[in-house]
């Protein structure tokens, strides 16, 4: 088998809020990466020793005081460097071009003329007959004059080095985005530079990754035994598949049943997991642990802490049944680790704490496997996919750590659990029905400990609130609220009042990200 590691690409951090999107396309293409930030110790981009480098771009301008800048070193490295965005600017900037601030700034689509021949945009063309590119621009400074060795690939009306290349070195720069879809030939520009410019084989495919954690897996665990919290999640229930290929009944899954689920998804997930694919899963039923301690919480950072808490205790607890185990496995993946800073290269600013990174309690003495670490969510999702998962297990819609908890205002109790879990299984069901589930990101319902006067049959009633919430991103940093057919909301809304004892009205929730977050809590 080929190792899918020894071809790498190495993205260089400069605050793009694409970056992200510019190594889910490299490794579409076929080629691991990875995401340093560009102030990372050199020694780090020696050790990883990569066959290509990418600048991200950025929001800073060169002239700014204290502006992100590459090291020195990684142009002594001898491997092709692509410059996007504002990585084309420090790129020529470093070699003495002159970068001037725009009086014309370029955001959003722009047409790009091709005026040399390269490697890079040979060929490429969006109108017949014309060299012209479609293409996504996100910038202010622009390069007025080129330094020596370098020349001028393309331009646009207001940008007369919209990308450029070294005469004799294989440096790249372009001032647009080839990672958005916007940009029409992006995905065919990277993998030039991959294949073409770097050399490099495309073998990252989901069937190599999963023989490659197999084998990593199968030489790391040797004969010992390995335990993993299983959460019914998509990240939990790969990496249980994984390791049950690998493993076998090596591997001993413990779920803790916190109440705090969908609706009878824990029954589903000793379904899936231990009828179905054979996997060895302990159930644990905790519910009336989980709403004892949370009885009387309300502050939602709180409930948070009481849940996770509560949850550690409770695994150690049946942890200590399987005294011959050896190892952890987690769930945690690629953006995971990169979110936390909590890699080897250290010097990234810490965005927020995962719980699935560096959680492990000392007290356990156990070793922590990790089989998804280096895995984005849609590659865990192939992976998934490829290990017999059903599908709609692998697509479901995101769904929080601490479960309804965060989805109940105020004070968490079994009572609002189950009517909230009834209503969100009809919003979740009709959309499945109406062919709408995939083309929201997530959706699900939220419970307002509120009263509102209303009429069931021809009765008053005095019934609580339910939100329903549903939301279409692409990277969940921004997202906007998706706007559901009247008619489909209103039989949502019928159907939830009339079968759920405890509701009186449902509202919509029309708000975007920002200002508001996704979830409520």
């Amino acid at each position: 088998m080929a190792d899918i590691h020894q071809h790498k690409l190495l993205i260089l951090d400069f605050g793009s809020q694409y970056t992200h999107l510019i190594a889910r396309r490299v490794r579409e293409i076929g080629l691991y990466c990875e995401i340093y930030p560009w102030n990372v110790d050199p020694d780090a981009i020696v050790t990883f020793a990569p066959n290509g480098v990418i600048f991200s771009g950025g929001p800073e301008s060169v002239h700014a005081q204290n502006t992100p800048r590459a090291p020195a070193m990684i142009y002594d490295l001898g491997v092709p460097i692509l410059g996007i965005c504002y990585g084309l600017q420090i790129m020529a900037d470093h070699f003495g071009a002159v970068v001037s601030q725009s009086d014309h700034h370029e955001y959003g689509y722009a047409s790009v003329e091709v005026i040399q021949p390269s490697p890079l945009l040979d060929g490429l063309s969006d109108h017949e007959g014309q060299s012209l590119l479609d293409v996504w621009m996100s910038h202010g400074d622009r390069v007025e004059a080129l330094p020596d060795g370098f020349v001028g690939l393309a331009r646009t009306a207001s940008a007369p080095y919209a990308a450029i290349m070294h005469e004799s070195l294989p440096l790249y720069g372009i001032q647009f985005h080839p990672e958005v879809t916007h940009t029409t030939q992006g995905a065919e520009i990277l993998r030039r530079f991959i294949e073409d410019i770097c050399q490099c084989p495309t073998e990252w495919t989901t069937e190599q990754i999963v023989e490659d954690a197999i084998d990593r897996m199968r030489h790391d665990v040797g004969s010992d035994h390995v335990l993993l919290g299983l959460s019914g999640g998509v990240d939990s229930s790969v990496v249980a598949a994984l390791l049950h290929q690998a493993i076998g009944d090596q591997l001993t899954c413990i779920f803790v049943d916190t109440g705090l689920l969908r609706l009878k998804e824990g029954d589903q997930v000793m379904a899936t997991m231990a009828e179905h694919m054979g996997v060895k899963v302990e159930r644990v039923n905790a519910a009336d642990r989980f709403f004892a301690a949370l009885s009387g919480v309300t502050d939602p950072e709180a409930k948070r802490k009481v849940i996770g808490g509560l949850f550690i205790e409770i695994f150690e607890e049946a942890s200590k049944r399987h005294s011959d185990a050896s190892w952890l496995a987690q769930g945690t993946i690629y953006p995971d680790v990169i979110e936390s800073a909590a890699t080897q290269h250290g010097t990234a600013h810490v965005i927020k704490s995962h719980h699935n990174v560096g959680g492990l309690p000392e007290t356990m003495n156990l070793k922590l496997i990790e089989p998804l670490r280096e895995l984005f969510k849609d590659e865990v999702r192939r992976v998934g996919i490829e290990l017999g998962l059903p599908p709609a297990m692998v697509f479901r819609h995101p769904f929080p750590g601490p479960g309804l908890g965060v989805r109940i205002l105020g004070e968490v109790r079994k009572d609002f659990a189950e009517i909230l879990a009834r209503a969100d299984h009809i919003f979740i069901e009709e959309l499945r029905r109406a062919d709408l589930y995939d083309q929201v990101s997530q959706a699900f319902a939220v419970f307002l400990p509120v009263k509102s006067v209303g009429v069931v049959g021809d009765a008053r009633c005095y019934d609580y609130v339910v939100a329903l919430r549903a939301v279409e991103t692409i990277d969940f940093m921004t997202a906007r609220w998706a706007p559901l057919p009247y008619d489909f909301i209103g039989h949502v809304a019928n159907r939830i009042i009339n079968e759920v004892r405890g509701i009186s009205r449902v509202v919509y929730d029309v708000s975007g990200k920002p200002p508001a977050t996704i979830e409520w809590e």
